[in-house]
């Protein structure tokens, strides 16, 4: 990394160093002829928590590395406000999340081509998915071993409480899949996580740590991005706060908005670009009218259902000081035992009801009674399996709230407003307290904790479901890709309208994938790199991949009526 130049003038200023920026500033400066300007407002991932993967609810917790955004009262669930973290450090949220590597179902891949971003579907994306990986358990046509992310886990689970949830599973009639992101998604398994070797695999750890002395790559911290510089609907470079001073960095090609589903579409409309009735609103002039910008906001949602263990042998007799520092000292030593993991070490992947084509609901097994971001637990022995249904209907919007990017946008996701997201919570519940009954977990399983036996009724679902429910952390969509007229960049990321602009992170999916939406952000910026490059693609892999075989013999009979 060298230093600034003089002139302010890069080939490439790139805006936010998370999941998709830090990896395209790998691959665009692999060319030494070409300069790029990586900025961030964050500051250095080098931190023991943010390096510790059990350590993941302090930085996700703590507003050095955290922007911090709430959404506004959400309607239908009891006018809640809703954490929103995102990353404010080197890697982004791929500093703070919970490191569980999940691609999604490929037909979630190939739903983004369906609904006009014409090339992503899952053959072309899958050898970028493979591009990115360094897989240390599963060998396949389907992994990765040559990447900058190392994905481990699946051949841990010391504690037994992995295996019977897995067990539950099969026996309430569900299939075992040993890689959800292989052939087969639907099923119960082990968990794939991207930690390498006991630290988290970040994008800031494994693609910017190791090339940090390119002399053609300059990245900036504490860079807040106020402004994109347009001259003639043309972006030529971004204004920022840096040192308490304003300075604007020019791009000789292209600017790169890469700073995630809030703060990319905040950034477009504070420069002018939205919709001409959202600017208007917050007392910004229009300098290019694009409706969708901010809309199209999804996320995921999820409960925990927990429960007493029989046995003292969860994770809540880990949570005491003395215990926690004798497990942060090993992890300093030796870079293992429970300072290693994020101990989501076992999962599934199931259909809601009969019907749906490929799996909407996403389990999380974790031997501990505690809450989600780790800022409380249950006294005494507990377990969980965190549930949620993935493929919601609901949709919602950020919007600037005026011209001053320091001031947080209005987020609305409108979590739960149809029908069928309501439906799909209902069916979740029931089918987990059935999984959760089968005589694999006896030995373990005491009295529910939450939600209890009396939550019947669709009511009272809906009703616990409203007050329990959190966010699984995965905003996306606000800059969806495509053709259409919501569309805000086509399927070559490039802003509409706007020469030299592209929008490079989750917020371009057009509709969210089945699990965590890391892994498919990073394979989007690796994609990305090559689009921006312009040479050639890598080549698709046609590999087959399993759906509900009967759907697939309905839909064959109807197709030929």
């Amino acid at each position: 990394m060298s230093e600034l130049n003089t002139s302010n003038t890069y080939d490439y200023v790139i805006v936010g160093a998370g999941s998709a920026g830090a990896i395209l500033a790998n691959r665009l400066s692999e060319d030494e002829n070409i300069s790029v300007l990586l900025l961030e407002y964050g500051g250095s991932d080098g931190s023991i928590f943010v390096r510790m993967p059990s350590a993941l609810s302090i930085p996700m917790n703590s507003r050095s590395y955290n922007w911090g955004f709430e959404s506004q009262p959400e309607p239908y669930l009891r006018n809640r406000r809703m954490n929103c973290p995102r990353g404010k450090v080197i890697g982004g949220t791929s500093s703070i999340n919970g490191m569980v590597y999940v691609r999604g179902h490929p037909r979630d891949i190939d739903a983004w081509e369906g609904s006009g971003a014409h090339g992503w579907n899952y053959a072309n994306c899958l050898p970028y998915f493979k591009k990115l990986e360094n897989h240390q358990v599963v060998e396949s046509e389907y992994a990765g071993s040559e990447g900058p992310i190392k994905i481990s886990g699946g051949n841990r689970m010391t504690n037994p409480l992995y295996r019977a949830f897995i067990q539950a599973g099969v026996e309430a009639g569900y299939a075992k899949t040993e890689d959800y992101n292989g052939f087969q998604q639907e099923g119960f398994g082990p968990k794939y996580m991207n930690i390498a070797d006991g630290i988290r695999a970040s994008t800031g750890y494994s693609y910017l740590r190791p090339i940090r002395r390119r002399h053609n790559l300059h990245i900036v911290k504490h860079a807040l991005a106020q402004r994109l510089i347009l001259e003639n609907k043309r972006a030529t470079g971004v204004e920022c706060q840096l040192n308490g001073s304003t300075r604007i960095f020019n791009a000789r090609r292209e600017v790169i908005v890469a700073a995630g589903a809030i703060g990319s579409p905040h950034l477009l409309q504070v420069s002018g670009i939205g919709a001409a009735s959202a600017l208007a609103e917050a007392g910004i002039e229009t300098v290019h009218e694009l409706a969708g910008v901010g809309e199209n906001l999804q996320d995921h949602l999820e409960f925990n259902f927990q429960y007493r263990c029989r046995q003292p042998i969860t994770l809540n007799s880990e949570l005491n000081l003395f215990s926690k520092g004798r497990i942060g000292l090993r992890w300093l030593l030796c870079r293992d035992g429970l300072g290693s993991t994020n101990h989501f070490e076992s999962c599934a992947f199931i259909r809601s009801r009969a019907g749906v084509q490929w799996p909407d609901i996403q389990y999380h097994f974790l031997p501990g009674a505690i809450a989600y971001d780790g800022s409380s637990a249950f006294k005494g022995h507990g377990f969980q399996v965190h549930v949620g249904h993935n493929k919601p209907t609901s949709r919602g919007f950020v919007r600037a709230a005026d011209g001053d990017i320091k001031n947080a946008p209005k987020i609305q996701f409108n979590y739960l407003q149809t029908e069928a997201d309501k439906q799909g919570f209902r069916d979740a519940l029931r089918l987990t307290r059935e999984i959760m009954s089968q005589p694999a977990m006896d030995a373990y399983r005491d009295e529910v904790i939450a939600p209890t036996d009396d939550i019947e009724s669709d009511e009272q679902i809906d009703d616990f479901i409203a007050k329990s429910v959190d966010s699984a952390y995965h905003p996306c969509g606000s800059c969806k890709m495509g053709t259409d007229g919501a569309a805000v960049v086509d399927p070559e990321l490039k802003v509409r309208g706007i020469a030299n602009l592209r929008v490079v992170d989750a917020s371009i999916f057009p509709s969210i994938t089945n699990g965590n939406i890391n892994a498919p952000t990073m394979m989007l910026a690796e994609r990305a790199a090559d689009l921006i490059k312009g040479g050639e693609m890598l080549e698709p892999i046609n590999a087959p991949f399993y759906t509900d075989p009967q759907w697939e013999t309905r839909q064959r009979g109807a197709d030929q009526i």
